[in-house]
């Protein structure tokens, strides 16, 4: 099914629609183009809770600017997927930096457009990365900021067959041998916890990139990193909500983006400070990349601080100052 024209006019796809789109609001400064550019009633899934107003997008944006105006971003990768004649779902890698330094971190958006108008949104950032860069003290910050809390799909029960329709709705079957074999790898070595199963999946040189900046790699090193996050929630699960998937030479070729929920109760290695037995929830999301058929690279963002905040709250030890969570 082609893609008809209006879902990113007046660019020339989905992947100039979104580069262009958010260089203009984040880099231009032109923060009133999101009046544009969202449905009144867009709603944004983000690491404290989901908006329900553009409004509170506008707000959200116009702060992060602010509190950091000499940080500035680009486009590392955009995974676009058609859903429907006039719709497309982007998984957007952005790669931002500071002018006058080498502190830099990423954030993943995935936005589902409908003839050129963003309805839904699922976004995280590595703010664990700007805390470590700042030498911040982690709880505290955590402490400083709400978890308001989920409503809407994210509420609901996983898709029954991602493969077919995520929480963006139905999609085309593309490229679904590798789609398949991604979701394996999350139910084999992510929620089955057969570790040993990484070299089934991944080539030998492979690479994770993932919250704080760090850098993994080989199968031995993206076990260690999958176990230092499960050891905190050892009965945890990770849900897939959506998947997209596209193919450019630009990017390396076929990626494959997954939007994931892990939800676990906080009763396994105290790296969070004092146990609390509370489940959390975290939105995550994860792009992979393909390379003569096995997976080469994967970017795993989640929010720490987010996560942190929850915990803190199931503590009681958290502090009331609300946050927009754009």
């Amino acid at each position: 099914m082609a893609l008809d024209p209006v879902a990113y006019a007046p660019y020339a796809d989905p992947d100039d629609f979104i580069r262009e789109v958010t260089d203009l609001i984040w880099v231009d400064r032109s923060i009133s183009f999101i009046r544009e550019n969202y449905e009144p009633d867009s709603i944004v899934h983000g690491a404290y809770g989901t908006s329900t107003t553009r409004q509170e997008v506008i707000e959200g944006t116009l702060q992060r600017i602010s509190a950091d105006p000499d940080r500035t971003g680009q486009a590392e990768d955009v995974v676009w997927e058609a859903r429907g004649q006039d719709a497309f779902l982007s998984s957007h890698l952005v790669l931002s930096g500071h002018l006058h330094t080498s502190a830099h971190s990423r954030t993943i958006a995935n936005c589902l457009y409908r003839r050129g108008r963003m309805v839904e949104e699922w976004v995280v950032r590595d703010s664990l990365a700007g805390a470590l860069d700042l030498g911040l003290d982690l709880d505290e910050l955590a402490r400083a900021q709400t978890f308001r809390g989920y409503t809407g799909s994210w509420t609901q029960p996983a898709p029954v067959d991602v493969v077919v329709a995520g929480d963006s709705g139905p999609r085309p079957d593309e490229h679904r041998p590798e789609v398949e074999r991604v979701l394996e790898m999350i139910q084999t070595v992510w929620n089955d916890r057969d570790l040993q199963k990484v070299e089934t999946f991944f080539a030998r040189d492979l690479v994770l990139l993932t919250v704080g900046n760090q850098v993994v790699i080989r199968p031995e090193g993206y076990r260690r990193a999958l176990l230092r996050f499960l050891e905190c929630f050892p009965a945890g699960q990770f849900e897939v909500r959506d998947v997209q998937t596209n193919h450019d030479v630009r990017y390396a070729g076929l990626r494959v983006a997954v939007t994931w929920k892990f939800v676990g109760d906080y009763i396994g290695a105290p790296t969070y400070g004092p146990r609390t037995g509370k489940p959390v929830d975290v939105l995550g999301i994860s792009q992979f990349t393909f390379h003569r058929g096995a997976l080469v690279r994967e970017v795993r963002l989640y929010d720490d601080i987010a996560l942190r905040t929850q915990i803190a709250a199931a503590r009681g030890d958290g502090d009331t100052v609300p946050v927009n969570i754009y």
